[in-house]
Parts: structure tokens; C-alpha cells; sequence
């Protein structure tokens, strides 16, 4: 209808109405909202002028679950990063040759850790997804990392967690649980992607579950 505005929610895949042959997607679970405005002349999309704050969603979705915002998708070759100021997906660094991600990477949101940026996380699932998708997820354990760069030295723990609506919800309670074959792959995964860099990463220990829920409870803002 000329004149009027479209809204679609950005991270969905229901077909909720076509715009001269253009779908806008919507999702159970409103993730992000796009405001269209069309023209009276040509009804075409412009520039959507609304969008969900992902950095400013609640850390939690429930008593047992966190929010987790997927940055980098599960087997990429390159590390992306959500741009604060324009909130978009921004090249932070390409890995090594031969190098990609073992599972979907991201952030819990309204967290901040010692580095200054929301605390990172690990989706233990088999599936691949998209950047900014929004996943519930129940934290099942942290690797405790000390970095140093330039001389500073800071902490910069990674949490890992399994969504709720995957398999290993039930099966994968504790990330210690993981064989030490594949929590040591784990280790030089996390070393490799900052093997060029003037990074070190020192490993304090693996933590269950508790422990993750505390860290996640102590970052929050």
C-alpha cells in the first residue's frame, strides 16, 4: 500500500509479506526488527532505519539459560565482529591457512569482562548458523585464559555452552566431560587464532558449570 511501512524481524525464515517481489522475514522469536519506509511513487525498500541493540539484550532468557549472539558461524575461515556503532558484521581477522572455527563463536550479551568486551562463548552444537542469530543456551563450563599483550596482562575466559534445543542439552552437562583429547584440541584452537599476533595465552584450568553460571552472574551489567 503506498505510503505505508513494512516491518519485518531480520533473523527469522517465515515468509511474512513480499515487497515488489522482496520477502521480509519474521520468527517465532524476534531476534531484530527492520523498519521499511516506501515510496508513494515506486513502493521500493529503503534503508531500514530500526534494529535491535544485540549487545543491549539480557543476559538471560531464563533461570537456566543465557542469550548467546553468534558472531563468527561454525567452520569460518575468518573471525567477524559486531560493530558497536553501526551494529554490523565487520571483518575482524582472517585465521591461518587450514584454519576455521570448531563450533559457532559469539558473545552473552549486557556482559563485560576484564578486556572491556562482552564475555566470550562457545556453542557446542553440530549445527552451523548465521551471524547475528540469537541462541538460548545453557552454559556448561569456562576455560579460565590469561592474556598478555604488550605487556598487560588481563584475563579473557571463554564460556561454552550447548543450545536448548539441541541433543546434547540432555547429553553434555559439564564441558569437563569432553574427552582431554578434544578440551586440549580446544586449547590450540584458541592459540592458533592468535598465533600471529603479539598475544599469549596462558590456560588457568577448565571450570564446570557452577562456576560459569557464577563468572556469566559477576560480568553481567
Amino acid at each position: 500500500m503506498p505510503g505505508a511501512s513494512a516491518v519485518g524481524a531480520f533473523a527469522g525464515i517465515v515468509p511474512d509479506r513480499n515487497i515488489r517481489g522482496r520477502q521480509v522475514m519474521r520468527s517465532g522469536t524476534i531476534v531484530g526488527r527492520l523498519q521499511f519506509s516506501q515510496s508513494p511513487e515506486d513502493e521500493s525498500v529503503r534503508i531500514p532505519n530500526e534494529m535491535t541493540n544485540l549487545l543491549k539484550l539480557p543476559t538471560w532468557a531464563d533461570d537456566e539459560h543465557v542469550f548467546a549472539v553468534v558472531e563468527t558461524p561454525r567452520s569460518s575461515t575468518c573471525k567477524l565482529d559486531l560493530d558497536p556503532k553501526f551494529h554490523i558484521f565487520t571483518l575482524a581477522k582472517p585465521l591461518m591457512a587450514g584454519l576455521s572455527y570448531p563450533y559457532d563463536w559469539g558473545f552473552i550479551p549486557s556482559t563485560k569482562a576484564q578486556d572491556g568486551d562482552p564475555l566470550d562463548i562457545l556453542i557446542i552444537h553440530d549445527a552451523r548458523t548465521y551471524p547475528g542469530v540469537v541462541l538460548k543456551c545453557k552454559p556448561v563450563g569456562i576455560l579460565e585464559v590469561e592474556q598478555k599483550s604488550n605487556g598487560k596482562k588481563e584475563r579473557n575466559d571463554r564460556v561454552f555452552a550447548v543450545p536448548d534445543r539441541s541433543p546434547l542439552e540432555t547429553d553434555l552437562t559439564d564441558i569437563r566431560h569432553l574427552p582431554p583429547r578434544a578440551r586440549d584440541e580446544l586449547e590450540e584452537f584458541f592459540r592458533a587464532t592468535n598465533a600471529l599476533e603479539n598475544k599469549e595465552l596462558k590456560f588457568l584450568g577448565w571450570r564446570g558449570p557452577r562456576h560459569a553460571v557464577k563468572t556469566i552472574k559477576r560480568l553481567s551489567r
